[in-house]
């Protein structure tokens, strides 16, 4: 990877003098470079730029939970051949430390990432705002993302956009404008943002016996074999969230539709979903954890929201961090099932008898995603392999199987 370099040649705008482009002028220029895709958390700074975005329905806007699964959903998006956009605002770049470090760095994704500058010195703001706008840009270069200032004359907004696109071209590593106060003209939202599903059916749950005894339960390899027993290699992908469940993917069957995710936990489902949502002609299957689905729960509402029915969620659940070596996690008391249904999802299952996951792949849903909470037992295979290729790697024959260069 190139060395770091701050690319703007152009000095930081003072606040006092500064110009205001049109959301139009941005966005329109964006679409040319063949940007379309935006996911994000709304900041008062970035409302004209969403509200452009979300007014026009040729574009995708994904309202994410938080910015690490705005992330990872953009990051799901553009392995599928999307050109996307994260948009955050400075205080939520911590929650995207991980998906930029762990995910979109080692398996290098490109994205453009929009920040803005709340707690901006030369700014009256908010006491929360100030040491993080006092280390944003020092973040991002930790990060080795470059950066340069989101363009406040309409003349910036090309070069800014050629050199963004370039870099991202020729390393496909994230690049980030920061965006300052009063840098895009107010435009009114006159489309409804979250577009209202068809109640055609209501979701429902199929609840089963859970077994007291653990070691009865189905193990995560049986798990993984009656998964695959399910999934075409021609038209369906596997992703798989980090720790044991990559790893035993990896040992069970390597191919080229599976993606084993390491690090950046909990992110495996948002990332399926911006792979599904690009791809509808494909079928995604994300295999997650516990303690995975706990950490980014509010995913389960972004999936139910945006999701269509060729996601399908499946949760295998042994109540532990198993491959830290099997803490407990809170998950016993659970419902995850519960959870997924009034999140939206079409199908929601739950037990520990492994045919659940028959029922799963072959239940009819609308057009929602269908969700699978399968109870296991804890522990894993003895001198169990990591995958033998990089990430980087692992990706690239991923993104070729599926057809995008």
């Amino acid at each position: 990877m190139a060395s770091f370099v701050i690319t703007s040649n152009a000095p930081c705008p003072s606040p006092n003098k500064l110009f205001m482009i049109q959301a139009e002028e941005f966005v329109e220029a964006a679409r040319n470079l063949g940007f379309d895709f935006y996911t994000g958390v709304p900041c008062s700074f970035l409302t004209p730029f969403i509200n452009y975005v979300i007014n026009d329905a040729q574009l995708t806007y994904i309202s994410s939970a938080n910015e690490g699964d705005a992330v990872a959903t953009a990051a799901g998006a553009t392995i599928a051949g999307k050109h996307a956009v994260v948009m955050m605002q400075n205080s939520g770049l911590g929650n995207a430390v991980n998906p930029l470090t762990s995910l979109t760095y080692i398996f290098r994704i490109p994205l453009l990432v929009i920040c803005t500058l709340r707690g901006d010195r030369s700014l009256q703001d908010e006491p929360q705002h100030q040491l993080m706008g006092q280390i944003t840009d020092k973040l991002l270069q930790t990060m080795t993302i470059p950066w340069e200032y989101f363009p406040t004359d309409a003349a910036q907004i090309e070069p800014v956009l050629q050199r963004a696109t370039a870099y991202m071209q020729q390393e496909r590593c994230p690049y980030a404008l920061i965006m300052r106060k009063g840098a895009i003209a107010p435009h009114p939202l006159t489309r409804s943002s979250i577009l209202k599903r068809e109640d055609s059916s209501r979701p429902h749950v199929q609840q089963s016996f859970f077994q007291e005894n653990k070691e009865q339960r189905v193990s995560r390899s049986e798990a993984l074999a009656r998964i695959l027993q399910f999934t075409d290699i021609e038209n369906t992908v596997i992703i798989a969230t980090t720790g044991y469940t990559g790893r035993e993917l990896f040992a069970s069957k390597d191919s080229a539709n599976h993606l084993y995710m390491v690090g950046s936990m909990g992110c495996a489902s948002s990332m399926a979903l911006g792979l599904s949502l690009a791809r509808p002609d494909l079928k995604v299957v994300v295999i997650d954890g516990d303690g995975a689905a706990l950490m980014r729960m509010g995913n389960f509402a972004t999936i139910g929201t945006y999701g269509g029915a060729n996601l399908i969620h499946i949760l295998l659940d042994n109540e532990a961090h198993d491959s830290t070596g099997g803490q407990a996690t809170v998950s016993a008391g659970i419902s995850f099932a519960k959870i997924a249904e009034a999140c939206g999802y079409g199908v929601t299952l739950a037990g520990d008898d492994p045919a659940l996951l028959d029922a799963l792949f072959t239940a009819d849903t609308d057009a929602r995603p269908k969700f699978a909470h399968l109870k296991i037992r804890p522990g894993t295979l003895e001198n169990l392999p990591r995958p033998n290729l990089t990430p980087e790697a692992v990706l690239q024959r991923f993104v070729k199987h599926i057809g995008n260069s």
